[in-house]
């Protein structure tokens, strides 16, 4: 039986969009490393944070440190169902990658570069040029996706894309295209192919800007994962763990990632060079059936991870089974322990009050949950 780790709420972040009326996603958390001093409000020095969320018409961002900073408010581009969206490291920059191009928009709404594509709409072979030109096409709301991210400093964006474009359009055959972006003026600095055709897609940042991880999903057919290196010259691209392993995380150190496999029964911590295995974790004799579950049913004895899940520090890795664990009451999140040879599950997290969803690591010793509402975040710590 695992030992119980009690959880201290360290605060409460309220969603800055009111989420009654449903035109409103979730907040969440962006977080990159950072040396300024702590601001005294319980949240840790070494981290910067941006607290983000995405409305039907704007991206608003509001850094929680600072509890007299005015939020602010980017002028979406497109609605939210129509691609992903992130925030420089300042706040002073918003990235949004569409069906049909990568554009960057400053909190005036002025558009400060903008990187062109192929559609994400599988069938539709036309360069659109704006969001208007497929407003109105119902297939285009239930395009695929790309992402993009801001490297650790704020320099570069790394933006996972639909295959390349020529003069007469996209090609229907390209496969994805991975790029390297200045984040000042929108030059693409470095492209490479993922060898993937995305349904949609995950940057997992690495400490040094000069790296990225992407996990990318194709549906059944698995999810490639790619390790991104920028010389500042040349984007290289590695390819890691045989398309069957969902990219979670990155140690502190950067020296490790951790994975959870496609179908969320093993956890594992990878060496980040060769992403060679140095630890695995199943959910099977070490994650107990829930205790809410009636005896009799068979299907509560398999435990299944979350897809999210991460490093709360160097050695240590937070995870959940609230997915499964939903069907019978309490979500449950567990302590894992990295140090030594192998993975071992030290502890069940335990809470004053009962929390919903998978959790997020900050990688500083604390982690997340988002309300079952949506309308709050909780950071907490052991």
């Amino acid at each position: 039986m695992a030992d119980a780790a009690t959880a201290r709420l360290v605060t409460t972040l309220a969603a800055p969009l009111d989420r009654a009326r449903k035109t409103a996603d979730a907040p969440r958390l962006l977080h990159w490393p950072d040396a300024r001093p702590g601001s005294g409000n319980g949240l840790s020095a070494g981290l910067r944070r941006l607290l983000v969320q995405r409305g039907d018409t704007e991206l608003i961002a509001v850094d929680p440190g600072d509890p007299d900073a005015a939020p602010v408010r980017f002028p979406a581009p497109w609605p939210r169902g129509f691609g992903t969206c992130t925030v420089a490291p300042g706040g002073g920059l918003a990235v949004f990658a569409g069906v049909h191009a990568v554009r960057a928009v400053d909190p005036a709404g002025a558009v400060r570069w903008e990187v062109a594509h192929g559609c994400w709409e599988g069938s539709c072979r036309t360069l659109h040029t704006t969001y208007e030109e497929y407003a109105a096409d119902r297939r285009h709301l239930y395009a695929d996706s790309g992402s993009a991210v801001f490297s650790a400093d704020g320099t570069l964006v790394w933006a996972h894309i639909r295959g390349p474009v020529a003069a007469s359009g996209p090609d229907p055959e390209a496969l994805d295209e991975w790029l390297v972006i200045d984040a000042a003026d929108g030059r693409v600095l470095g492209r490479a192919e993922t060898g993937t055709v995305a349904a949609g897609s995950d940057h997992v940042p690495h400490p040094d800007p000069a790296r990225m991880g992407l996990c990318v999903g194709e549906g059944q057919d698995g999810v490639p994962l790619r390790w991104g290196r920028w010389d500042g010259a040349k984007l290289s691209v590695e390819q890691f763990c045989d398309d069957e392993r969902i990219l979670t995380g990155v140690s502190p150190s950067g020296d490790r990632f951790l994975t959870v496999t496609h179908y969320e029964e093993t956890l594992g911590v990878h060496r980040i060079d060769d992403g060679s295995v140095l630890s695995e974790l199943d959910t099977e004799h070490v994650v107990p059936r829930h205790p809410e579950a009636d005896p009799d049913d068979r299907d509560a004895d398999e435990t299944i991870w979350d897809y999210e899940c991460g490093f709360l520090d160097e050695e240590t890795v937070i995870a959940g089974t609230s997915e499964r664990d939903g069907e019978y009451g309490e979500q449950r999140h567990w302590l894992v322990s990295t140090a030594g040879a192998g993975m071992r599950l030290t502890a069940q997290v335990t809470y004053p009050f009962p929390i919903s969803g998978a959790p997020t690591a900050l990688g500083d010793g604390t982690w997340y949950t988002v309300s079952e509402a949506g309308d709050a975040l909780h950071v907490w710590s052991r």
